[in-house]
């Protein structure tokens, strides 16, 4: 909780913050109203144990039931609109469960499919992985943490990355293919008692 992600993260930006369950989605959300995030979605990695059935390793001495799931809190910061800002998100792309085979015992190595969530979902060219290590370290983010064994980083280099593209380019097919938000409602088409309408004004509930 006291790394100071608020001095870092742009106005519009969003971070995912493992926590895994129980107490930790609890701090997980004290970590957010610090750090001046809005929690908006919550991934649940459901751990298979194929290769591994009958593992009672992960049993807790405090839990009604046995865990086999984490959960990735995904926070937002600033305005976004997904009806709306379409240059910035793609919305509705990625489900908000993962579910993959069960680490070994005592590793903490998360999903890969994180990443390809994280990375259709916000359009955003600067990215920042804490905590990272050598296994983690992916093309188009800055990986930081004390497990890495070398670094290559340049802060003028990596700065100009940035200049004419802060986001990733996007082309007419992409806009096609990718889901859209379902249209504001328009008045006079309601149903219910009374023949009453429903109404949306557009951007309205619209945060992710």
């Amino acid at each position: 909780m006291s790394l100071k992600i608020e001095e870092i993260a742009a106005q519009r930006s969003f971070v995912f913050l493992w926590c895994g369950s129980n107490e930790g989605l609890d701090l997980g959300r004290q970590c957010f109203q610090k750090w001046g995030f809005r929690r908006c979605e919550d991934i649940c990695w459901v751990k298979t144990n194929f290769k591994n059935p009958g593992n009672m390793k992960h049993l807790e001495a405090r839990s009604v039931f046995q865990h086999t799931k984490e959960h990735c809190l995904m926070g937002i910061r600033g305005t976004v609109r997904r009806n709306q800002d379409g240059d910035f998100i793609h919305a509705n792309v990625d489900l908000d469960i993962i579910i993959t085979e069960e680490a070994e015992y005592g590793s903490v190595k998360k999903p890969e499919e994180i990443f390809h969530i994280m990375e259709h979902f916000c359009l955003g060219r600067k990215r920042l992985h804490l905590f990272g290590t050598d296994d983690t370290i992916r093309p188009g983010w800055l990986t930081l943490g004390p497990e890495l064994s070398s670094s290559n980083y340049h802060k003028e280099k990596y700065s100009s990355f940035f200049t004419e593209h802060p986001v990733v380019p996007n082309t007419d097919e992409i806009e096609t293919l990718r889901p859209k938000s379902p249209p504001p409602k328009i008045a006079g088409r309601g149903r219910g008692r009374g023949g009453g309408t429903m109404t949306r004004t557009p951007g309205v509930g619209g945060y992710m």
